[in-house]
């Protein structure tokens, strides 16, 4: 079913449209010596953002300290709403029909991976 459901996210969930925002973005923030953490993470959740059924996404409890929430906090302040909102309107896009249900929730789980990426981890 993953399978499946990867190849028609990417075409009806709006996976390609995800994906490359969020390539375009790692690489204008990679081309900074400054913004390539914030790249890096945008390259994490491209992938994520082109196959998303059969991953799940765990938030790590304060591995890393108080970078992850400083990182976190510089995010939410520069992509990260934005981001979120991308993500907000494909899922209500998605969820107007019951086909679409099943992307809509891959839409939410994203959602909350795009306001705070620093300290997740994709499994």
């Amino acid at each position: 079913m993953g399978v499946l459901g990867n190849i028609l996210w990417i075409f009806l969930g709006g996976g390609i449209f995800i994906f490359l925002e969020y390539i375009i973005g790692g690489v204008m923030l990679c081309i900074t010596i400054v913004g390539i953490p914030f790249g890096l993470q945008c390259f994490k959740l491209a992938v994520l953002g082109l196959m998303p059924f059969g991953r799940e996404v765990n938030q790590q409890k304060s591995t890393s300290g108080c970078l992850s929430l400083v990182m976190n906090i510089l995010w939410i302040l520069t992509a990260g709403l934005t981001l979120a909102v991308t993500h907000l309107f494909f899922a209500l896009l998605c969820a107007i029909t019951i086909i679409g249900l099943p992307f809509a929730k891959q839409h939410f789980k994203l959602t909350a991976l795009a306001l705070m990426p620093f300290g997740a981890e994709i499994q």
